[in-house]
């Protein structure tokens, strides 16, 4: 194909001995032979497009992925994501927790997000935790609000709740079994 040009480079001495061909080419790479082999290792990789479910489709069952899903027809279980958009359509009866929730459908369960947003078109019964939250005119949301710095993670609040909630409950089990004198 395309040679090294030899004219600029100096006549080699008598002592120093001459290069074969092939060291002078192996500079150059050689031209991939597939495709999957443009990438260079450190590229990063596509980010997958969403999964979608479709307006016909009924799923009983929890959910989890660290990529994106849109929901456009029934959810009933828990979905766990990175991005999670609402379809106006859209039904999911359940605790949902991602990064980013776009709603747009209807929703009965808890929120947990980094970012929520509620459209015009939201329906939300249920309490939404969040770091950030928008929500526009005309949605509907029935529940409370609470802002975290990490609502991602489920244990916090609840977690001194239900412990405050067993030490008070074996105190007064002995006393009501007592019998009366």
């Amino acid at each position: 194909m395309f040679s090294k040009s030899k004219i600029n480079d100096p006549a080699p001495t008598p002592n120093t001995p001459a290069k074969p061909a092939a060291a002078e080419t192996s500079a150059i790479p050689a031209a991939p032979a597939k495709a999957s082999e443009f990438k260079s290792a450190s590229a990063p990789k596509a980010k997958p497009p969403a999964s979608v479910l479709s307006t016909d489709l009924h799923v009983t069952g929890n959910m989890k992925t660290t990529g994106d899903i849109q929901v456009e027809g029934t959810v009933e279980g828990d979905i766990r994501a990175h991005l999670l958009t609402v379809g106006e359509t859209a039904t999911i009866k359940g605790e949902i927790i991602a990064d980013d929730v776009v709603i747009n459908g209807r929703i009965v369960g808890r929120v947990r997000g980094l970012k929520v947003r509620l459209t015009s078109t939201a329906r939300v019964e249920g309490d939404i935790i969040h770091k950030t939250i928008a929500i526009e005119s005309g949605a509907h949301f029935e529940g409370s609000v609470q802002r975290q710095d990490d609502p991602l993670t489920v244990g916090k609040a609840a977690a001194p709740r239900a412990a405050a909630a067993t030490a008070a409950a074996p105190a007064a089990a002995p006393a009501a079994g007592k019998p009366a004198k």
